[in-house]
């Protein structure tokens, strides 16, 4: 008898425990998105705070769009990636912001481009969102003309383009 209303008392205990987290992640700015479309070909899905500002009209969804651009050299691109691996490798002349030391890197990064600065932020691919965290800091910096290129360095170095 004892160890049936013990079992009853742990159902209930992760019942609630279950409403409670999804009402967290449900009303939280950085809460997961539990309904979405889940295709890599369409890039990370990224918590709701992501996604809240911008509507994914700012992403540049293909290499060849992406090497027009910087063909125009009208854009800066800025690496997301730790500052270990932008050394091991990068898009030709892209700008190192590491997403992991923004804090370090923001105030010299805005003394050398003007907010009005058309701004391509990329990380390693369409499995990371580092580009997307990186394009909302520098939107909450003043920055109003940033995409994500979604393929980002991997993307890049599969076509030939140039790199460092």
């Amino acid at each position: 008898m004892q160890w049936n209303k013990t079992i009853v008392e742990m159902i209930f205990l992760l019942g609630i425990s279950i409403i409670l987290a999804f009402t967290v992640n449900f009303f939280s700015p950085a809460g997961i998105a539990i309904v979405s479309q889940w295709d890599e070909s369409l890039g990370v899905v990224a918590s709701k705070a992501d996604s809240d500002v911008f509507s994914g009209e700012l992403k540049i969804e293909d290499v060849k769009t992406a090497k027009q651009i910087y063909d125009k050299r009208t854009a800066v691109f800025v690496d997301a990636r730790s500052l270990e691996n932008f050394k091991n490798g990068h898009i030709k002349g892209a700008e190192s912001l590491p997403l992991d030391q923004f804090d370090n890197f923001i105030k010299a990064f805005k003394e050398k481009y003007p907010a009005n600065t058309f701004i391509v932020t990329y990380c390693s691919g369409r499995t990371c969102n580092d580009s997307q965290r990186l394009e909302q800091l520098l939107f909450d910096h003043g920055y109003v003309n940033v995409s994500i290129f979604i393929d980002g360095y991997q993307g890049w170095k599969a076509e030939g383009y140039p790199i460092e």
